[in-house]
């Protein structure tokens, strides 16, 4: 799979919709609990925007084929 075109905040924007698209997905089929999940995405999401990196944006930051977009 190529990086061609690949942006953090693109690749950071499919994670976080993966994951509350999954957290969706689990808090109707097995418990509501992992609402907790959605709403540890949307702190992450924020702290992206308040500080300008995050848990996963400072893990992403060290693939060397997604350029940094400005970020940062």
């Amino acid at each position: 799979m190529s990086c061609h075109g690949l942006t953090l905040e693109r690749v950071l924007f499919a994670l976080a919709g993966t994951m509350t698209l999954l957290s969706l997905l689990l808090t109707v089929t097995v418990s509501p609990w992992f609402l907790v999940l959605a709403a540890f995405v949307a702190v992450n999401q924020w702290a992206f925007v308040l500080f300008g990196a995050c848990p996963a944006s400072l893990v992403l930051g060290c693939v060397p084929c997604l350029s940094n977009g400005g970020a940062r």
